[in-house]
């Protein structure tokens, strides 16, 4: 399962919905869409909304099939699927488990079900599954439901702080570019929104290496900045503590797994780059970075070595290597440039990635980057971004700089972000 863009289409279906006249209302109708579009994706075909009261979740409302539910039915805090939910987030359970109170669940028509905890604990949806969905996918995918929840429960309590954030977000962004052999790197973002998700960064790794990064974190706003920061804080600290990169981005997603933000889920590249052109790199669920090899004029992807980042805290990431040989320029990126769309709904998509790439081959780093920017710019013909847009362009010019002490970083210009 593309778990990228089952939260994609989480967060799009859920950032419809208005709120109602109470927090209720507006978890009701959360309820409702998540059965009314994941039927067919999740096997999701009824639910139920209880609220705590003291030391009893009260049944509030039914979805789908469950729609004719008891309401005003109580269930004690001490049910064993409701602590379940409260220590783990998501639990999923059948008449089968002994732990299961099988009277309660037939009066309720239920034979197998998902119980999501959120808002704190206030709330808990218990949703109707149908048997033949994987249970190891429809966990992570209720985990990835389960973030949009807490963050729609929560939003209110923070547009006020959209200054806070942007401040985060300014502050932690690069103020210069690596300058190490013969590299020359350039790096621009512009958020859909006031404060967005998208992030790059560059580490000095050495006298003749350098680090990158680039991440795209779900969400917008406060909650977003502060995960950035926290992907910007766990790197800087596993990297500079001589983890090896596959371990560093490891203790990376258990940090954001056992984070208590709403949102909690980021797709992450990060490679070392070596004066003599080696790269290593980790690649968590993160659109592949296109590799443009000179002599050939041809493609190729860094490809996924690992999922997203923050849902599972025993997830494993692979280290993979590459050559950039003279001339060669390797573009990352987040899926707002691919997924752009014009007036027609057609997407940018990744053919006009390559056919710029080509193009520019012969161009700066800098000249690329902002071709590409305004192309995509272009194609929605003033439509608004979808999406945060972040590219960062990495070429080898085969042109080694004069002096053989190594080079500081290079001023960056200010993000599109900040003017």
């Amino acid at each position: 399962m593309d778990y990228r863009s089952l939260l994609k289409n989480v967060e799009k279906t859920l950032s419809a919905i208005e709120g109602g006249d109470d927090v209720v209302s507006t978890v009701a109708a959360v309820g409702e869409a998540v059965v009314g579009n994941f039927r067919s994706e999740l096997g999701i075909v009824g639910g139920r909304l209880y609220q705590l009261d003291e030391s009893d979740y009260v049944l509030k409302r039914g979805f789908g099939r469950s729609r004719k539910v008891l309401e005003g039915l109580t269930v004690p805090i001490s049910y064993e699927p409701i602590r379940r939910a409260l220590d783990e987030g998501v639990v999923l359970a059948d008449l089968k488990d002994p732990w299961v109170d099988r009277e309660l669940e037939a009066r309720l028509g239920v034979t197998r079900f998902a119980a999501v905890s959120f808002g704190d604990g206030a709330f808990i949806l218990s949703f109707d599954v149908h048997p033949r969905v994987a249970a190891d996918d429809l966990l992570v995918s209720l985990g990835i439901i389960r973030t949009v929840l807490d963050s729609k429960v929560k939003s209110g309590r923070l547009e006020g702080l959209l200054e806070e954030a942007r401040r985060i977000q300014q502050s932690i962004l690069p103020r210069a570019f690596p300058e190490i052999g013969d590299y020359e790197v350039w790096a621009t973002t512009a958020p859909a929104e006031a404060v967005g998700g998208d992030f790059y960064d560059f580490l000095k790794v050495g006298p003749d290496a350098f680090g990158t990064a680039i991440a795209d974190a779900s969400g917008h706003g406060l909650l977003a900045a502060l995960l950035v920061r926290d992907v910007y804080v766990g790197l800087r600290m596993g990297i500079g503590g001589d983890l090896k990169i596959a371990r560093a981005i490891e203790r990376l997603n258990r940090i954001l797994n056992k984070s208590r933000l709403a949102t909690k889920f980021v797709s992450l590249f990060y490679g070392e780059f070596e004066a003599n052109g080696e790269v290593i790199y980790v690649n968590a669920g993160h659109p592949g970075p296109l590799h443009l090899h000179a002599r050939t004029r041809s493609f190729s992807e860094l490809e996924s070595t690992g999922m997203v980042l923050g849902p599972s805290p025993n997830a494993a990431y692979g280290r993979r290597a590459a050559k950039m040989e003279p001339g060669d320029l390797l573009l990352l990126y987040t899926d707002g440039i691919v997924e752009a769309h014009d007036q027609k709904g057609r997407e940018f998509g990744l053919d006009r990635v390559r056919r710029i790439l080509l193009d520019y081959r012969k161009r700066s780093a800098r000249e690329t980057a902002e071709r590409l920017m305004a192309a995509v710019q272009e194609f929605g013909a003033g439509r608004p971004a979808e999406d945060d847009r972040t590219v960062v362009v990495i070429r080898r010019t085969g042109r080694l700089r004069q002096s053989n002490a190594p080079a500081p970083l290079a001023p960056a210009p200010p993000s599109i972000a900040a003017s």
